[in-house]
């Protein structure tokens, strides 16, 4: 991850939204009543419009978008009363987010109501800002059209752009609402494969709320008075001289919530940028220093079919960096 926040599971489903719609630019002319006399333009424009705010009108009139009796308006000009005002309404960038892109997806499984996809590390799963195209909603729009329809493009949970593994998307708007209710429940299966830094004795759980981080809003931390609740399960998979490779299983799905926890019990996600440290030790930190993210893959994925209510349990295979970097750690050692 590279700053962006990008959202896990409980905190991303908890409530389903429709997609934004796609717009053209129109074009809005009214005749400012002298009422408004004295008003700035932004403020008395609001008034008129209570569909836009103030501040999108300000970067309406910054951008060149307002005219005031045919001329451009100035920023900080006030009103008389009397003006024709035109206003070109020119979409937001996430009103232009929802398009389809011709995205290369690993698709692990598909049938009439679900999709299992193999994320790449690197790839953004929803527009938001300093991301609002190449991501996997619009390779899922490219891909099925008809996904349009249905709210995010059937996506139900997310993985951070740098994490790699699977993600399940709904393709009917029942099916959605049939995984965010078992991911509500708690009975979606969700198993990660992370290498953290320092050596871990012994398998267990962290049980600790998670909340923004009071200094940092592109950050999350252990909040004990205000977060939310947040557990995960860990075992040790294999030990190296200044590494352990765990399995980690969520049994909530808060934004970076394994990254959080390992950093909070001291053995940070080896890569992670954000909540991590520096490269334990030298034999290893060239490899690691390219590796370039942080070493977590969500390896299974399982779930009850939303219309068959037959188990699909789904294994995804380490990616070729991350497994690189494991054999470099482990001859390291």
């Amino acid at each position: 991850m590279t700053g962006d926040l990008e959202l896990e599971d409980d905190d991303y489903n908890a409530i389903v939204l429709p997609s934004p719609p796609a717009h053209s630019t129109t074009e809005v002319v009214v005749v400012m009543p002298l009422a408004c006399a004295g008003m700035r333009l932004d403020q008395a424009l609001a008034s008129l419009l209570p569909e836009q705010s103030r501040s999108r009108l300000a970067v309406l009139i910054k951008e060149g978008a307002v005219l005031v009796d045919g001329e451009l308006a100035a920023g900080k000009s006030k009103v008389a009363g009397g003006e024709k005002i035109a206003v070109a309404l020119r979409p937001r960038d996430d009103e232009l987010a929802f398009h389809p892109e011709n995205i290369v997806l690993n698709i692990v499984y598909e049938d009439a109501a679900v999709m299992v996809i193999d994320k790449p590390p690197g790839l953004v799963v929803h527009p938001a800002a300093g991301n609002w195209s190449g991501t996997l909603l619009n390779g899922l729009l490219y891909r099925n059209a008809a996904l349009a329809r249905v709210p995010r493009a059937g996506i139900v949970h997310r993985l951070d752009k740098d994490t790699s593994g699977l993600m399940v998307v709904a393709k009917t708007e029942t099916a959605q609402l049939d995984l965010v209710r078992q991911l509500q429940a708690r009975s979606v299966k969700r198993e990660y494969v992370a290498l953290a830094q320092g050596c871990v004795a012994r398998a267990g759980t962290v049980d600790a709320p998670i909340g923004r981080h009071p200094r940092s809003r592109t950050r999350m931390a252990v909040a004990p008075d205000k977060g939310k609740p947040a557990v995960t399960h860990y075992r040790v998979l294999e030990r190296f001289a200044r590494h352990t490779l765990l399995e980690c299983r969520l049994e909530t799905g808060r934004t970076h919530q394994i990254r959080v926890h390992l950093q909070s019990i001291g053995h940070p996600i080896e890569g992670d940028t954000i909540y991590g440290a520096r490269a334990a030790g030298k034999d290893a930190a060239e490899v690691i220093r390219h590796f370039g993210r942080q070493a977590l893959h969500a390896q299974r994925l399982g779930f009850v079919h939303p219309e068959t209510r037959k188990t699909l349990n789904f294994e995804a295979p380490l990616p070729d960096d991350m497994r690189l970097l494991i054999d470099a750690v482990r001859a390291a050692a």
